[in-house]
């Protein structure tokens, strides 16, 4: 007992085995797969992180965890800030084969988010968030060392070192769930990291500028040693929150436990379709294995579908907890963050190239980032408590667009004020609003034992995203740059990638609006009668002939029965004198007690609902004579999206009286 792993689930003793050893895997696999889930996913009942540790550790474990996000957007930066001076070591001036030195990052941090979740869920949040941190570190000392070598290298170390992004993004969202109990500690804990996304593109943008002074290798080394500092500390501080089940004892059984089959699949067609539209602009839409790469990928998804529908077992992404309005909000942010991504490439290239700037100086003009990321981060943290997710979203697409359209109209030599810095003002707001909203929105319709889902899906798509914008922009530079031979001509092939973004940006606020003006306004003119009429369904389960309740109910006596009528007829009066008569009855019994005590407060909760039923009918009244008086066009629109309302009853004109509460 003394060397077991603390988080390791106690044998069972012999003969107190859950399952039957005759019925194998094989015979009842989704039986066997549900169980697995239910243990892998148990939590130790321990205190909120707050209560256990001291508040100096509480920070720290809350930046080490946070670092995550730091480090996942640093990774991406350090490469754009100084991809001309990588690519002048290599002898690459080919924009294409440039703009996979962060593509190839954001491809497989995208790609390999939602297995790394499921590794999480199985090995462990913790375990696997240092087995992240540890990846990261190694790719990105190769990616170093790739100088000795050539670009191919370095483009392979970058895929590579997006895996560790990948695993450590989703694994530390999940122990800083784990971690807290609902609540504004929680919340406060999921503001800071969120806010740690753009602090993260600027230091290390920063830092890779730095270091080019010297050698940019260096940028990859240190950034790996920092890595490994990271994870031995989080090793050290982080408390584990997971208690392990056993693992699969088969091949078989972890393949279905991880659903590896579809998640090549899925990963595969990612891949393959990214690479297409990555690889075109270097080599032309004309050569056959792009070609072939993209019809490749195109198979691969809907397939990957299929498995996950019909074939797996413990699919990674359960449909069935999906609906469209869903796909929509992923589809929406997935056009917001491609939008993202090539702002941020371009504008690089644009304050780099033709403006002249240094890396440094670079930095310097995009440092606003990081304080209205942080104010942007809790804005949106204090929206979410009063505005709808759906809304939030809408304002997060806006200043997506606003900042790419500053962007691509903006001159190279303007003065900084004009326009750089309000962009980088604009673009904070929608990165650090559409995130935290857009997983909100999900988790508010997926069902409660969905809710890593979520997440998972959120930065799958945010991360993808990217990527993929960057192939669609730079397919559109290479076809309207005619060469890029000269200074405007590079312009135009930069204007040119920026104006498909604002399309992207575009296309993300256009399939927002319509869910948000239908479907947000519908579900808020429902609320108020369905959380009346939730309120009453014990009342209309109680007096509804043949409910379960009702023929529990008529075991109590004929006087609670008598009781109940009188009470869905509406005569307080009544309800009070049958509660006497009741609590006199049976005094010499035993439960006498406890009856009395049960039906009063049943009686009571009657009458509290017939009175706030007449009130909520006072209310609605009011509210349809002020939907009267608002004019033709709020008329038009309550009619249409919120339903026709009933006529108001003409002043002094008796009210039928209704039979029942639910009525």
């Amino acid at each position: 007992m003394a060397d077991r792993p603390a988080n390791e689930a106690p044998p069972t003793e012999e003969g107190q085995e859950t399952r039957s050893p005759s019925l194998n895997a094989s015979e009842d696999p989704e039986k066997d797969a549900l169980d697995r889930q239910k243990t892998n996913n148990s939590l130790r009942r321990i205190p909120s992180l707050q209560k256990a540790v001291s508040l100096p550790q509480e920070i720290l474990v809350i930046g080490l965890i946070s670092l995550s996000q730091f480090t996942t957007q640093a990774g991406l930066t350090q490469s754009i800030s100084i991809v001309h001076i990588i690519g002048d070591t290599f002898n690459v001036s080919d924009p294409g084969i440039l703009a996979w030195f962060p593509a190839g990052y954001s491809l497989t941090v995208g790609s390999f988010i939602l297995l790394s979740g499921r590794l999480g869920d199985v090995f462990g949040y913790k375990r696997m968030l240092l087995i992240g941190y540890c990846w990261f570190a190694l790719w990105s000392m190769v990616a170093g060392l790739s100088v000795y070598a050539n670009h191919v290298l370095f483009i392979w170390a970058r895929v590579l070192q997006g895996i560790g992004p990948s695993i450590v993004l989703p694994n530390g969202l999940a122990l800083l769930g784990a971690l807290y109990e609902p609540g504004r500690r929680k919340n406060m804990a999921f503001a800071v990291f969120g806010a740690c996304a753009p602090s993260g593109s600027i230091v290390g943008g920063t830092f890779a500028g730095i270091f080019a002074l010297a050698w940019w290798p260096w940028t990859f080394w240190s950034f790996a040693i920092v890595l490994v500092v990271v994870a031995i500390a989080a090793e050290l501080t982080i408390p584990d929150p997971q208690i392990l089940g056993p693992k699969p004892k088969t091949a078989k059984a972890l393949i279905e436990e991880l659903d590896l089959l579809a998640a090549a699949v899925g990963i595969a067609g990612l891949v393959l379709f990214n690479f297409a539209w990555n690889q075109a602009p270097i080599v032309g839409w004309s050569s056959p294995y792009v070609c072939v790469c993209l019809v490749l990928g195109i198979i691969l998804v809907p397939t990957f579908f299929y498995l996950e529908v019909k074939v797996a077992v413990d699919p990674l992404i359960p449909f069935s907890a999906l609906n469209s309005t869903n796909a929509f909000v992923l589809a929406c942010v997935g056009c917001g963050w491609a939008n993202f991504g090539i702002w941020f490439y371009y504008l690089w290239q644009l304050l780099e190239v033709l403006r002249g700037a240094p890396v440094l100086l670079v930095c310097a003009y995009l440092s606003p980032l990081v304080p209205a990321g942080i104010i942007a981060a809790f804005t949106t943290g204090f929206l979410l408590s009063h505005l709808r997710p759906a809304w939030i979203m809408v304002m997060a697409m806006c200043f997506f667009l606003m900042g790419n359209l500053l962007t691509a109209t903006l001159p190279p030599h303007q003065i900084y004020w004009a326009q750089i810095f309000v962009m980088t003002l604009t673009a904070s707001f929608g990165m650090d609003m559409s995130f935290p909203s857009a997983t909100v929105y999900l988790s508010d319709t997926i069902e409660k034992s969905k809710q890593g889902v979520a997440a998972s899906l959120v930065n799958t798509v945010v991360n993808y995203s990217i990527s993929l914008g960057l192939g669609f922009a730079g397919t559109v530079e290479v076809h309207v740059n005619h060469g890029g031979q000269t200074w405007q001509q590079t312009l135009h092939g930069y204007r040119g990638a920026l104006y498909m973004g604002t399309g992207l940006a575009g296309l993300g606020l256009a399939l927002k609006s319509p869910i948000t003006t239908v479907s947000d306004n519908m579900s808020s003119a429902s609320n108020s009668w369905s959380d009346r009429r939730s309120l009453f369904q014990k009342g209309k389960e109680v007096h509804e002939p043949g409910s379960p309740i009702a023929e529990r109910k008529a075991s109590v006596g004929d006087s609670v029965a008598a009781a109940v009528r009188r009470a869905s007829i509406g005569s307080n009066a009544g309800l009070e004198k049958t509660t006497s008569n009741v609590s006199t009855s049976d005094a010499s019994s035993p439960t006498g007690g406890r009856r009395r005590s049960s039906n009063t407060a049943l009686f009571g909760n009657l009458t509290n609902m017939k009175r706030g039923s007449e009130d909520y009918e006072q209310r609605r009244m009011s509210h349809n004579e002020l939907n009267q008086r608002s004019g033709f066009v709020n008329g038009w629109y309550n009619q249409t999206f919120r339903g026709m309302q009933k006529p108001v009853p003409e002043p002094g004109q008796q009210k039928e009286q209704k039979r029942g509460v639910m009525e």
